[in-house]
């Protein structure tokens, strides 16, 4: 079912929103013009009547949103830890005699040998997030590399390459 959120004009107080809960529960936020909210709670047999009328102050509403958006987001990240598993993420320091330092990251061929992403690169405290192919490492930079095990192992034995001839 999908959610069902309704917005009704209240001359002279507001606005209201309700929403429709998939058990037929209706509950809404009547946000008055002078900035007050009050979260109500329709009786379930008469949508018309008011059960519950509670007044929030703004602080009370922004954590009643912190909460209910942290629930949601945890139960997402759930959702995605499951959906990764398998995928890590790791740094990995390019030593100084790499044959890499100086060069492109588009030279290393990292994710078409490996099937491993670089998505930042840590350098005297800055953080480069996705880097261009055309991005020069120094030594001392640090790769963060997501992919499977595998994959970071091949970054890693890449980036650690000090043969010339590759």
């Amino acid at each position: 079912m999908r959610v069902r959120v309704e917005q009704t004009a209240l001359p002279g107080i507001g606005v209201r929103h309700d929403l429709v809960t998939e058990s037929g529960r209706r509950l809404g936020v009547v946000s008055h013009r002078n900035g007050r909210r009050d979260l109500v709670l329709y009786d379930p047999d008469d949508p018309d009547a008011c059960q519950a009328d509670i007044p929030l102050t703004d602080d009370e509403a922004e954590a009643l949103a912190d909460i209910l958006g942290a629930s949601l987001m945890l139960g997402q990240l759930s959702g995605l830890r499951e959906q990764a598993a398998g995928l890590l993420t790791e740094q990995i320091a390019i030593p100084a005699g790499s044959r890499y330092v100086n060069r492109r990251l588009g030279e290393t061929k990292a994710r078409t040998r490996t099937s491993a992403s670089i998505v930042a690169v840590l350098r005297d405290g800055e953080v480069i997030v996705s880097p261009l192919p055309s991005f020069r490492f120094a030594a001392g930079d640090v790769v963060v590399v997501v992919g499977t095990r595998r994959g970071l192992d091949g970054v890693s034995a890449i980036l650690a390459d000090s043969d010339p001839d590759g």
